[in-house]
């Protein structure tokens, strides 16, 4: 079964997203200082990417 050409992706590999994985909010809040050691990794807050 072939894709609908509508869902195919052209050239999208490396482009920015605009949400941020779990991980990658941990990571951001603790270079920015925001991050309190013990602190369970649910319940973020919100971040934007740099």
């Amino acid at each position: 079964m072939s894709q609908h050409s509508s869902l195919k992706t052209s050239g999208s590999v490396g482009t920015k997203r605009s949400v941020l994985k779990r991980g990658e909010r941990v990571k951001l809040l603790r270079t920015r200082g925001l991050w309190k050691e013990g602190r369970l990794p649910t319940n973020l807050p919100k971040t934007k990417p740099e």
